[in-house]
């Protein structure tokens, strides 16, 4: 390469959201029970689809109970005790592969893989499948999060429209919308809401690593910071809030970011613990893993060093944006009334919609 690539602001890959083959949980299906019963038992639960898509490992604990069954398309495909691993085979092709976890009690959980796997975009997963601190799961087939639309495939948009996409927020900024301008199913809605505004003209890379990082720790800092961000995420969750069953998803470049904020809030104001929700900003790092070891790949190694931490996710990005929730604002759910209009009674709503059990 004869030179350091323009970086916009933000750089190529690093406003959007990886992990070890991340956990894949999902939302709960109802079991019937009465009182106590209809209380979900899972503490935790995951379904991770092969390389290949042909097996799926379903994973879970339900401290209490005696029994689980698990069952797709209809029919139990496996079972197991309080604690279980099983490998499901031979299943039907499908666009997504969901599973119903039925314990002896309680209420059961519905899960799916939490990529969607597509021919022209990376990073596009589930939003939800999680388990909040008062045992309750964010649903999971209403909210997903991605990367670029702008190379999906004709079969992508087919799979989207199956899937029910019906609403794209488009969280980039003027210059990254004109450059690679989405593709969305026919009938789904698109709206722009742009984070960085004027803020996104900056280009250059920093000199090294470490400014790259200070750059990235700063970056997410604004993400909470900024008016234009402020107005860009209150208009993704008040179209969340009113979307009334219709599915969502929202993005910018890398899916990572500016994504990964957007999604950091969401879990946070519908109660998800911080561990979790690092957990999920942090599997960007696996979702984007190839797209990212190429890029690097084809720069000279100084120069791979430097630009290395403006494609990763780290702990101490989204770190600096809680930090600044707290030094702004002192509490998260301040953050949420005075920055992005969410009442404690919007909030309240938000978790009627959106969690189960």
């Amino acid at each position: 390469m004869s030179g350091p690539p323009r970086t916009p602001w933000p750089p190529p890959s690093s406003w959007a959201s990886p992990h070890p083959s991340p956990p894949r949980t999902a939302h709960p299906a109802s079991h019937d029970g009465h009182g106590s019963h209809h209380r979900i038992p899972f503490t935790a639960a995951t379904v991770t689809a092969s390389e290949d898509g042909s097996s799926f490992t379903v994973e879970w604990k339900a401290p209490g109970v005696r029994q689980v069954a698990v069952r797709a398309g209809g029919r139990t495909v496996a079972s197991g005790g309080p604690t279980g691993k099983v490998t499901v085979r031979g299943l039907p092709a499908a666009d997504r592969q969901w599973f119903d976890l039925v314990p002896d009690h309680g209420q059961g959980l519905h899960l799916a893989d939490r990529e969607i796997r597509l021919d022209g975009a990376v990073n596009f997963r589930d939003a939800g499948g999680y388990r909040t601190t008062d045992g309750h799961w964010v649903r999971m087939g209403e909210i997903y999060r991605t990367a670029s639309l702008d190379k999906l495939s004709d079969r992508d948009l087919a799979k989207l429209k199956r899937l029910g996409i019906s609403v794209d927020y488009d969280l980039r900024t003027q210059q990254e919308r004109t450059s690679a301008p989405d593709r969305v199913p026919a009938g789904s809605r698109y709206v722009v809401a742009d984070v960085l505004g004027d803020l996104g003209g900056l280009s250059g890379l920093p000199a090294t690593p470490e400014a790259a990082a200070q750059l990235m720790v700063d970056a997410e800092k604004t993400m909470v910071s900024a008016p234009t961000a402020q107005k860009a995420y209150t208009t993704v969750f008040d179209g969340i809030a009113d979307a009334d069953g219709a599915n969502v998803l929202f993005h910018c470049t890398a899916g990572k970011d500016r994504t990964g904020w957007a999604n950091a809030t969401l879990l946070t104001a519908l109660g998800v613990p911080r561990e979790t929700v690092m957990d999920d900003y942090l599997a960007s790092n696996t979702y984007r893993a190839k797209e990212n070891a190429a890029t690097l790949a084809a720069m000279p190694p100084a120069q791979a060093a430097v630009y290395k931490p403006l494609l990763d996710v780290r702990p101490e990005y989204l770190n600096s944006g809680f930090q600044e929730v707290t030094s702004r604002y002192g509490t998260f759910d301040h953050y949420l009334d005075k920055a992005l209009g969410l009442s404690h009674r919007d909030v309240r709503d938000l978790r009627e919609d959106l969690l189960v059990g």
